[in-house]
């Protein structure tokens, strides 16, 4: 108890200070702020330096922007690799992370802030925007925010798995006929038990979608290993490849669908003597899942 103690003061000196940084960094108002009943949303994602892979995050964002007219919306981005490609790129308004992104919402008086973050899984990354939030509701008094709360993930639960399988069977209908698996490139977690919401997931594809699907990760199990085999298995000689991400992304574009890797998803499938296609869109470009997206901040936000 102690130890944990000690660790949320760590934290909330550690955003004490960055708070500090930030507003000398000139994004503060020169009066302080009076903090009314202000809402906003801030919606966090790992980021893509891929411009046709953004349209799948701003989707998210503009969905949320017309569910709540009367609230704040914001962007920010957890990759700092990602935020610094963009800012070397020369590319304008990059997303700031969400710890900046907090501390210039307290700066303006929002005395009501739901970040929700748009992983499928509450793995690691999810864990990360968990300790912000956690750390920042630490803070009290003018530098801290009175109200702020934190979205799930689609896969949180048993029922968000069920929901997804449906939107999942839904947007393949038409893209792959009845003899054809379809393939999901989930990214998976290292180490962190949320990677087994994957296997659920794939509980609730099989008992909707008659054993078409299959779900492997790139950072966990199922490994594309796993999936061959079952396709064998099943009998399947056809397969469309698909990303089970919000944005379609260097994952997505590489790891699955690069026809020149040896490693990639898409010649390992074509080695085994599968007749492979690939859909390379985010799921945050289907307006199912998008709904789904609303819902949960509704959610959040009530």
């Amino acid at each position: 108890m102690k130890g944990r103690l000690m660790n949320m003061s760590f934290k909330s000196m550690i955003l004490a200070v960055t708070l500090v940084a930030v507003a000398f960094s000139g994004i503060a108002c020169a009066k302080e702020a009076k903090k009314e009943e202000k809402q906003a949303i801030l919606i966090t994602s790992f980021g893509t330096s891929m411009p046709s892979a953004r349209k799948a995050i701003d989707n998210l964002v503009v969905a949320a922007k017309k569910a709540f007219p009367g609230a704040e919306v914001r962007l920010a981005f957890t990759s700092n690799i990602i935020r610094r490609k963009l800012a070397r790129e020369g590319k304008k308004n990059v997303p700031p992370t969400p710890v900046m992104a907090l501390a210039q919402l307290n700066d303006e008086g929002f005395a009501t802030v739901g970040v929700m973050p748009t992983h499928i899984i509450p793995g690691a990354e999810y864990d990360e925007i968990k300790n912000v939030v956690e750390a920042w509701g630490e803070l009290k008094g003018k530098y801290g925010i009175k109200d702020l709360r934190l979205g799930k993930t689609f896969l949180s639960s048993v029922e968000g798995c069920d929901e997804m399988a449906a939107i999942l069977v839904k947007r393949f209908e038409k893209l792959a006929g009845k003899d054809t698996a379809v393939v999901l490139m989930g990214h998976g977690t290292p180490h962190h038990i949320a990677n087994a919401m994957y296997s659920q997931l794939q509980v609730a594809l099989n008992k909707v979608a008659d054993g078409r699907f299959f779900i492997g990760t790139v950072e966990n199990t199922p490994l594309i290993e796993d999936v061959v085999a079952a396709l064998k298995k099943a009998g399947y000689k056809k397969t469309l490849v698909s990303p089970l991400m919000i944005v379609a992304g260097d994952h997505a574009n590489n790891d699955m669908a690069d026809k020149d890797d040896p490693e990639s998803w898409y010649s390992i499938l074509k080695k085994e003597g599968f007749a492979v296609e690939t859909y390379i869109k985010g799921l945050g470009e289907d307006k199912n899942v998008t709904a789904a997206f609303v819902e949960h901040l509704k959610e959040m936000m009530k």
